[in-house]
């Protein structure tokens, strides 16, 4: 069993706590180890990634929504002390803990793994048609 970092639990701090509690949970039921890379996020940090084709939106569930908190994180997985973001194969088990963790606890989540125009293995958000 795994446990998220102080740093990637300091990440959870300005997300919704629906999200951050399906994160915490999922950690303890995934096979492959992750970490939290980004939580809430800068409009100039946004740009930038829309600048460099990693996001094609410039209202991204990371800014802060109204509520005050984000609404989607990314993770990075972590294995034998190294951390991985170029290798699918290590994603599906991360993208199957939280999924799991979210119908268990009643969350509506997405992930960017399952998209058919943008694939995003990295990203969770909170699914906006209920929040």
């Amino acid at each position: 069993m795994y446990e998220l970092s102080t740093r990637s639990l300091r990440k959870l701090d300005s997300v919704h706590d629906d999200l951050a509690r399906v994160a915490r949970k999922a950690i303890q039921i995934t096979r492959v180890d992750f970490g939290i890379s980004e939580g809430v996020r800068s409009y100039q940090r946004q740009v930038e990634l829309m600048k460099d084709k990693k996001t094609t939106t410039l209202h991204s569930l990371h800014l802060l929504q109204n509520d005050g908190y984000s609404h989607a994180i990314d993770v990075f997985a972590y294995m034998n002390g190294k951390t991985i973001f170029n290798d699918p194969k290590y994603y599906g088990p991360i993208v199957q803990a939280f999924m799991t963790t979210a119908i268990s606890l009643g969350v509506q989540i997405e992930c960017g793994h399952l998209w058919k125009n943008f694939h995003d293995s990295f990203h969770f958000q909170l699914n906006q048609k209920y929040y």
